[in-house]
C-alpha cells in the first residue's frame, strides 16, 4: 500500500477489545485484509493497557506497509473527547486511566503526532457508520444504542454528524439506566437468582437457558430496555433506532415476551458490527 493521505487508521476500543483497520478516505471502506483485533484486560494497570493498544495499532500499520499519519479512535464514555482524557471510573473498565490524558503516551508509542489523534464517542461513531451502511440517510433522525460492557447512546440528524446522547447515567430505579442494561447486570442478577457465577450473557444462554431464572432475566431485561427506548424516544421525538453491541445479538431471544411493546419502535439491528465504529472514527477526518 502506498503512503497516501487518503488512508486513515480507524480504531474501535471497548471494555474488552480493540479493533484496528485502515480506512480508505476515497470510499470510506475498510481494507479488510488488514483488520487487527486484540483482547484488552481493561482492569489492568495503565501501562499494560497502553501497550496492548499500541501493539495492536502498530501491527495494523506494519501489515499495511504504509506510514499512516492520522488516527481516529472510538472510545466509550465518559471521556473528554476533545482533549483525550479518560473519565471512566467504577464501570469495571479502565479505572487506572481515570483523569489521564491518553493522547501523549499513545502518541509516543505509535509515532503519530498528538494533533493527529482524534477521539469520538463509540456510540456516535457506531451510529454514523450504520446510517451510512443501512442507507438511513433519507430519514430526518435516527437514534443509536450500543449494549455491551457499557450503555452507549447517540443521535444522528439529517445532514449532520452523529453526536453522543450521553444517557448512560440517566436516573432509573434508584440507580442509573446503565446498571440495568449492560453485561454486569446479567452477571449480578443471575448470581442473585441462582447463586451461580457466570462471565456474561453468552454463558447464560449457552449453559443455563433451561433454568427458570433465564425466563426471569429475559422478562426483567426486556422491561428495562423498553423503559430506556421510551425515555430516549420521548426525549428526541423519534422512534427509529439502530441497536448494536454484543448484547444486541441476543435481543430476539431476550425480547420474545415483549413483542407487542417493542413494535412501538422501528428497530434495526446493526449490520457492520465493529466496522461501523471504525469507519465512524476514521470519518472524523472527512
Amino acid at each position: 500500500m502506498s503512503d497516501k493521505s487518503e488512508f486513515i487508521l480507524g480504531v474501535d476500543i471497548g471494555g474488552t477489545h480493540i479493533s484496528v483497520a485502515i480506512v480508505n478516505k476515497l470510499d470510506w471502506k475498510i481494507i479488510s485484509e488488514n483488520v487487527v483485533r486484540n483482547h484488552v484486560f481493561s482492569q489492568e494497570n495503565a501501562k499494560s493497557i497502553f501497550l496492548t493498544w499500541a501493539n495492536t495499532i502498530n501491527s495494523c500499520v506494519a501489515a499495511c506497509g504504509s506510514n499512516v499519519k492520522h488516527i481516529g479512535i472510538a472510545m466509550p464514555g465518559p471521556f473528554d473527547y476533545e482533549n483525550g482524557v479518560s473519565m471512566m471510573t467504577g464501570q469495571s473498565k479502565y479505572d487506572d486511566l481515570y483523569n489521564m490524558n491518553i493522547k501523549a503516551p499513545l502518541s509516543t508509542l505509535i509515532g503519530i503526532p498528538e494533533q493527529n489523534i482524534h477521539f469520538i464517542n463509540d456510540a456516535a461513531a457506531f451510529l454514523q457508520g450504520e446510517v451510512f451502511a443501512q442507507h438511513l440517510h433519507t430519514k430526518q433522525r435516527v437514534l443509536g444504542i450500543t449494549l455491551g460492557t457499557g450503555l452507549g447512546s447517540a443521535v444522528w440528524n439529517k445532514g449532520e454528524k452523529s453526536f453522543d446522547a450521553d444517557l448512560w447515567n440517566t436516573p432509573y430505579q434508584g440507580l442509573i439506566f446503565e446498571e440495568f442494561l449492560v453485561t454486569r447486570w446479567f452477571i449480578r442478577r443471575f448470581k442473585e437468582l441462582t447463586n451461580i457465577e457466570v462471565t456474561g450473557l453468552k454463558q447464560i444462554i449457552t449453559e443455563h437457558q433451561d433454568k427458570p431464572a433465564f425466563n426471569i432475566i429475559c422478562d426483567e431485561y426486556s422491561t428495562h430496555l423498553i423503559d430506556f427506548l421510551d425515555f430516549f424516544s420521548n426525549k428526541y421525538h423519534c422512534t427509529d433506532f439502530v441497536i448494536g453491541g454484543n448484547i444486541a445479538k441476543a435481543l430476539p431471544l431476550l425480547m420474545a415476551s415483549k413483542k407487542n411493546e417493542i413494535e412501538a419502535f422501528h428497530i434495526k439491528t446493526a449490520i457492520l458490527g465493529e466496522e461501523a465504529a471504525i469507519i465512524g472514527a476514521a470519518a472524523q477526518f472527512s
